[in-house]
């Protein structure tokens, strides 16, 4: 099939909730897309953070031929090893004592929503269910996670949403303090909030959070699902604050690419929950759990992360030399950068393919860099030589 057949088919076979370019990838090769047509680009979006470890990595598909060749699915009605040892490696490599395995990321804020409900309920009673979540988050589309999503043109299709949903300004600990009351069951924080313009929370906010939910039983969750697993030059993105929550979700890049999602959660969380309290038919499969292991044991190496750290901050370095009057703003940590503009920069991502360079925004006006963390400095070179040709492009043709 050409890439116009793709094209023509997917228009008339595929759900139209989605708008793409008008371009076919076919395949990938370390942090370099090719289409059907024999074009290369420098991926600066890894699948929306998920290709942490790039295209073409030898031994996740080895890994998945071998685990698919003994077991692919039993379902959780039954032990299986990969899961049980992608668990342990999880609690060894974090703050977690049990995790709960589940298929993304809006699926593992869904359990963690449940679980946090589950304890108010079983230490204080009737009335504690209120989940408070901060402006400019970002969750997830199914319904208990769109609901501490707050975003108007996400959530008006679907209303009335799940009730009990308290939204406080984000980076206001005096805010924070306000909302967290009494009938707060859990806080929702991503310590980098990702679609909402790759904003780092502030060391004084986590701190009045963990402070304030403390003061009332609320359980703190940190949504790390874009942020977390190495993102950020350390495993968790909570670490660097000094911040620790009782919960914390994951996905994005857990399983290279393959769809994977997880709920960690501290044993005074695993404490209040039972048999048939939560479940899933595939979360934990045998294939997805055996390349986890590989990818957390990659990214959890300290001279990777260091690596991360080190190769963010070139991009960042690279980046403050642009000289573009219509950017306002840099910020993110490792290799989780916002660019924010003062001005609408959609076009810009749909002509960046034209330059060889695949982008993604994070809301109107903020360019997204998420490339996968294995980029080399050279690539990261040859990436802002292209970003930058692309805003001067911008700037001849308006």
């Amino acid at each position: 099939m050409n890439a116009q057949q793709v094209i023509e088919w997917e228009q008339k076979y595929v759900l139209g909730v989605y708008s793409r370019p008008p371009v076919v990838f076919e395949r990938g090769e370390g942090v370099w897309l090719y289409d059907t047509e024999g074009n290369r680009y420098l991926d600066l979006v890894a699948g929306i953070a998920v290709n942490a470890l790039g295209y073409g990595d030898p031994e996740i598909p080895r890994i998945m031929a071998e685990q698919a060749a003994k077991l692919i699915h039993v379902s959780n009605l039954y032990h299986t090893e990969p899961h049980t040892r992608l668990a342990r490696l999880l609690v060894e490599h974090s703050f977690a004592d049990k995790v709960f395995f589940c298929n993304s990321g809006a699926e593992a804020n869904e359990a963690a929503i449940k679980f946090a409900r589950k304890y108010a309920r079983t230490r204080h009673g009737e009335g504690k269910t209120v989940i408070v979540a901060f402006e400019g988050a970002f969750h997830g589309r199914t319904m208990g996670a769109l609901a501490i999503t707050p975003r108007p043109h996400y959530q008006a299709p679907f209303r009335p949403l799940m009730p009990d949903v308290r939204i406080a300004t984000f980076n206001d600990p005096e805010a924070a303090r306000a909302a967290i009351t009494e009938d707060v069951a859990a806080v929702f924080v991503e310590p980098i909030q990702g679609e909402g313009g790759i904003r780092p929370a502030t060391v004084e906010f986590l701190q009045a959070v963990r402070e304030a939910a403390d003061a009332v039983d609320a359980l703190l969750v940190f949504d790390e699902v874009q942020c977390g697993l190495g993102r950020t030059g350390h495993l968790w993105a909570h670490e660097y604050y000094g911040v620790t929550p009782d919960i914390m979700t994951i996905a994005k890049p857990l399983a290279g690419g393959l769809p994977m999602g997880a709920t960690l959660v501290t044993q005074k969380v695993a404490d209040v929950l039972a048999p048939g309290d939560h479940a899933t038919t595939f979360g934990g499969g045998a294939v997805v759990s055996a390349v986890a292991a590989y990818v957390v044991e990659r990214l959890a190496d300290e001279d990777f992360l260091a690596g991360v750290r080190a190769r963010g901050a070139h991009l960042m370095r690279r980046l403050r030399e642009l000289n573009d009057s219509h950017i306002v703003d840099i910020r993110g940590r490792g290799l989780m950068v916002g660019i924010e503009f003062d001005r609408d920069i959609r076009p810009l991502v749909q002509k960046a393919l034209d330059y060889g360079l695949v982008l993604v925004n994070a809301g109107p006006n903020v360019i997204r860099m998420v490339p996968p963390l294995v980029i080399s400095d050279d690539e990261i070179d040859e990436a802002v030589k292209r970003f930058s040709g692309l805003l001067e492009g911008e700037e001849e043709e308006g």
